[in-house]
């Protein structure tokens, strides 16, 4: 059986790198698989989106500062998602650099308040923005609107607090990696960690003394070597976890450690990541990290690490986007949030 549902797989992988996905019922990295496809060529032949200028004396590149806000700035701006006609807009985009002040930002959400008349069809809600690590929260109404109302598109992961769960979005890591071969060797290591310090934890020093484990500190050149040659990937939630889809790619299953569910990993609209990942607490010390990887039977490792093979497609970055990579994903998520609700008024306290 295992056999079956792995070849299953394989031949849905096939189609996903090709020019139009399957939709098959054994699609099940997909929360909707039946859907979601129809859903994304919708999507390309209608989705429009008016973007405002942004702030003086930001312009071109100089609006964002970190790769993966840039990489998707530029697309979207170069995309046919773009229209000069805001009455037949989707969605709208406010440009401003994750450095503006909370008191700029506020002058600047008050401007396109008082020179549009579409904030207040829906106070914002019908709006988005990119903020890398989040928009805090402020006593301004022009920033509670916009926190409260807005789609949110942030760095992962973001810090705890400064994302609100079903309605903001977060990008990928931007990185380059090629996808690995499967052969028939045997890793060495049962898990591989890369941290970008020491943490003072009884899991960390537990697993450092196992054998079965290899942790690094950056930098880490020899990075490459280790995830290659180990079945798991180990990542400290809110520590370095740019390099989570580079080893899904290496065909290495990524295990988050973290003691609070997870709700800002990329494309969780669209993707089940309990399907190519594994979430684990760190209570149970290096001893129960050990016993959790150890139980998962062979042929669930392989679904997963398959399934993450194919979910890299979705969260790869090209410099000149292609169907259903990662900048597609992040518009998809966009036009499922396309309904927008008018919210109470902010009432001044």
């Amino acid at each position: 059986m295992a056999a079956i549902l792995l070849l299953l797989l394989l031949t849905f992988t096939a189609h996903v790198l090709s020019d139009r996905p399957a939709t098959t019922p054994h699609a099940s990295l997909y929360l909707s698989p039946k859907t979601i496809f129809s859903n994304y060529d919708k999507m390309l032949h209608s989705f429009k989106i008016f973007v405002y200028a942004p702030p003086s004396p930001f312009t071109g590149a100089t609006v964002f500062t970190t790769t993966p806000e840039s990489q998707f700035y530029t697309s979207l701006l170069r995309s046919p998602f773009v229209t000069d006609d805001p009455s037949q807009a989707h969605l709208f985009f406010i440009p401003f650099p994750s450095s503006l002040s909370t008191r700029s930002l506020a002058r600047l959400i008050r401007t396109i308040r008082i020179s549009f008349p579409f904030w207040n069809r829906t106070l914002g809600a019908d709006h988005f923005y990119l903020s890398a690590a989040g928009v805090d929260s402020s006593s301004d109404r022009n920033v509670v609107e916009l926190k409260k109302n807005s789609i949110q598109i942030s760095c992962f992961p973001t810090s705890s607090g400064l994302f609100i769960p079903h309605k903001d979005i977060t990008l990928p890591p931007v990185h380059s990696f090629q996808t690995i071969p499967s052969v028939n060797s045997t890793p060495a290591f049962l898990g591989y960690m890369k941290l970008r310090e020491p943490i003072p934890l009884g899991l960390i020093e537990e697993i450092s003394d196992d054998s079965q484990f290899k942790v690094e500190y950056a930098p880490a050149s020899t990075r490459g070597e280790f995830m290659n040659n180990s079945r798991f990937c180990l990542f400290m939630y809110g520590d370095d976890m740019t390099w989570m889809v580079e080893a899904m790619a290496a065909r290495c299953v990524p295990v988050v450690i973290t003691d609070r569910p997870i709700q800002d990993l990329p494309l969780m609209d669209v993707m089940k990541w309990s399907e190519m990942a594994v979430f684990v607490g760190s209570s149970g010390g290096g001893k129960g990290l050990r016993g959790v990887l150890d139980g998962i039977e062979k042929s669930r490792y392989d679904l997963m690490m398959e399934s993450g093979v194919v979910a890299t497609q979705h969260l790869v970055w090209n410099t000149e986007p292609q169907t259903h990579d990662a900048f597609h994903m992040i518009i998809y998520q966009l036009w499922l949030r396309r309904h927008t609700i008018r919210y109470a008024r902010w009432a001044e306290q």
